[in-house]
C-alpha cells in the first residue's frame, strides 16, 4: 500500500514539472558583421632612374644596333649599364665617350684616346680627344645612340656639351637618340645669362650658369629652341625619371668626375668653378678640390695647403708645390644659387687686382660684365638686381620643357 502511494505521488511530480513554464536564456544578440574594405596597395614612391627602367628601354632598343654615350656614372645600382644590356642581349655596338673617358679615369683636361673596354670588348670612341662631335663614319655602323650621364647642373660642365654635339650628329645622320634621365643635385636656377659671342664648349646655350634642368629637359630646349646647328632637330626619344621633383635633394652615387669627389664639391661647384677663371686655386692637386680656395698672396688668412700632382684627378695643377692660404669650405652651408660672396673677398683680399682675373673668367661667366662690376666694387645684391630680368624671361621659356614639378 506504501509503495502504491509512493509510485502515485512521484507520478504527480511528473506531471506538474511537464505542465510548469520552462525557464531559457534568451539568446546574445552579435553586432553586425561590417564589411571592412580591402586596403589599398601603397604607391610606390622610389626614385626610378631612367636607366632602371630595363624593359622600356629594351623595348625600344630591339634588334638594332646600339652605341652608348655613358661614363663612369652610368651604372644601375652597382652595375655599369654597358654590362647590363650586354647581358640583357642588347645589340651593344660601340661606346662614346666624355671627358675624363668611359671608366671616369682621366684627369680634367686631359685628352682621352680611343680605345677598347676590356670587360665588353667593345671599340671605345673619345669625344674629348680628335673630335667632340661624332662623324658619319663613326655613326655609320649603328642605329641608334643612348645617353646614360650624370649632369651637375651647371652651364660649364662639359657632359651637357658631348650630349649636345652628339644630338647634332644623329639629327645630321637620321640616327634616334634616347636619352635615360637622372636628377640635377643643383636643380635651381640662377647667375647671368651665357651671351652668344662668348659661345665655347663651356659655354654652349643661351642658359644661366645654374640652368635648373636635367639633361632630358636641356634636350627638349635644345629642340625646341632651335639651338643645334642649321636649327636641325634631333629625333629623341626620353625615358624620364620616376617619382623626382626639382626641389629633391639627391645625393650621387658615384662621382661625377675625378674633381667632385663627394656632395659638398657638387653643391659648391657652380659657384666655386668660376675660380678656374682666376689665380686662385680651387684645390685642384688636393683630396678636397672644390671645398677649398687659395694663393700663396692671401699669407693672413689662416687656412692652408700645397697642390701636388695627382694622377687621375690633376696632373701639374695651378701653383703645383705651392703653399696657398685661405678659405675652406668643407663644412659651410651650401646656399641653392650662384654665391659671390668668396670671389668678391678674394678678389678685395688679393694685393695684386689688376693680375686677379684671367681672360677664361669671361668664358666661364658667360658675359664680360661680372668681372668689371667687381672691379667696381659693386655689392652681391646689386650684380644679382642686374641678372633678374634676363632669369625671369629664362624661367619662362624653360617652363615649356619641364618633365618634373
Amino acid at each position: 500500500m506504501k509503495i502504491k502511494i509512493a509510485f502515485t505521488l512521484l507520478h504527480l511530480l511528473g506531471v506538474f514539472a511537464c505542465l510548469s513554464p520552462k525557464t531559457t536564456t534568451p539568446p546574445v544578440k552579435e553586432p553586425p558583421v561590417t564589411q571592412q574594405p580591402a586596403e589599398a596597395p601603397k604607391a610606390d614612391t622610389r626614385l626610378a632612374l631612367g636607366a632602371e627602367q630595363l624593359d622600356i628601354l629594351l623595348q625600344k632598343l630591339g634588334t638594332q644596333r646600339v652605341a652608348l654615350v655613358v661614363n663612369q656614372t652610368s651604372v644601375i645600382g652597382k652595375t655599369h649599364l654597358a654590362d647590363t644590356l650586354k647581358s640583357r642581349g642588347a645589340n651593344l655596338i660601340k661606346i662614346f665617350g666624355p671627358e675624363h673617358g668611359f671608366r671616369g679615369a682621366a684627369a680634367d683636361g686631359e685628352h682621352v684616346k680611343d680605345g677598347v673596354d676590356t670587360k665588353t670588348g667593345l671599340p671605345v670612341v673619345s669625344l674629348y680627344g680628335k673630335n667632340y662631335k661624332a662623324t658619319p663614319a663613326q655613326l655609320s655602323d649603328i642605329d641608334i645612340v643612348v645617353f646614360d650621364i650624370q649632369d651637375v647642373g651647371a652651364r660649364f660642365y662639359t657632359y651637357i656639351s658631348t650630349m649636345h654635339y652628339m644630338m647634332e650628329a644623329c639629327a645630321e645622320n637620321n640616327k634616334k637618340m634616347i636619352i635615360l634621365d637622372r636628377p640635377n643635385p643643383n636643380a635651381y636656377v640662377d647667375g647671368p645669362i651665357n651671351q652668344t659671342p662668348l659661345k665655347s664648349f663651356v659655354a654652349m646655350h643661351a642658359i644661366p650658369i645654374a640652368h635648373g634642368l636635367t639633361v632630358a629637359e636641356l634636350a627638349l630646349m635644345i629642340n625646341g629652341e632651335g639651338w643645334l646647328t642649321n636649327h636641325v632637330i634631333c629625333n629623341v626619344e626620353i625615358v624620364p625619371m620616376k617619382n623626382w621633383k626639382h626641389s629633391d635633394s639627391y645625393s650621387l652615387p658615384v662621382k661625377p668626375s675625378p674633381n667632385l669627389p663627394n656632395d659638398q664639391a657638387i653643391r659648391l661647384y657652380p659657384s666655386i668653378c668660376l675660380f678656374e677663371g682666376t689665380v686662385i686655386s680651387l684645390g685642384r692637386g688636393t683630396q678636397i678640390p672644390f671645398q677649398v680656395l687659395g694663393n700663396p698672396e692671401l699669407k693672413n688668412m689662416p687656412f692652408q695647403f700645397t697642390p701636388v700632382s695627382i694622377p687621375g684627378m690633376s696632373v701639374t695643377p695651378p701653383l703645383e708645390g705651392k703653399v696657398c692660404y685661405g678659405l675652406d669650405l668643407r663644412n659651410v652651408q651650401v646656399e641653392r644659387r650662384i654665391d659671390l660672396k668668396y670671389l668678391i673677398q678674394l678678389y678685395n683680399a688679393y694685393p695684386e687686382k689688376e693680375k686677379f682675373f684671367l681672360p677664361y673668367f669671361d668664358t666661364l661667366t658667360g658675359n664680360t660684365v661680372l668681372k668689371q662690376q667687381i672691379k667696381e666694387g659693386k655689392t652681391e645684391e646689386q650684380i644679382r638686381e642686374t641678372w633678374k630680368a634676363d632669369l625671369d624671361n629664362y624661367k619662362k621659356k624653360r617652363e615649356k620643357y619641364l618633365l618634373y614639378p
